[in-house]
């Protein structure tokens, strides 16, 4: 595994922390949970297209 995308799945580990806590909060802000949401989705797709391509390549 490169690591470019090991660091993309700290970065994908890290917001799905962050997002477990802004969900958990009682007055959880539904904006932050949705920025939090489309970034983690961003890192996983960046990641599944970077090993999708590595498997082409092989």
């Amino acid at each position: 595994m490169s690591d470019h995308v090991y660091r993309l799945l700290e970065r994908h580990q890290k917001l799905d922390d962050l997002l477990r806590r802004a969900q958990s909060r009682r007055t959880a802000d539904p904006f932050e949970v949705l920025r939090l949401k489309k970034l983690k989705l961003a890192i996983k797709d960046r990641i599944n297209r970077l090993m999708r391509r590595r498997k082409l390549a092989r």
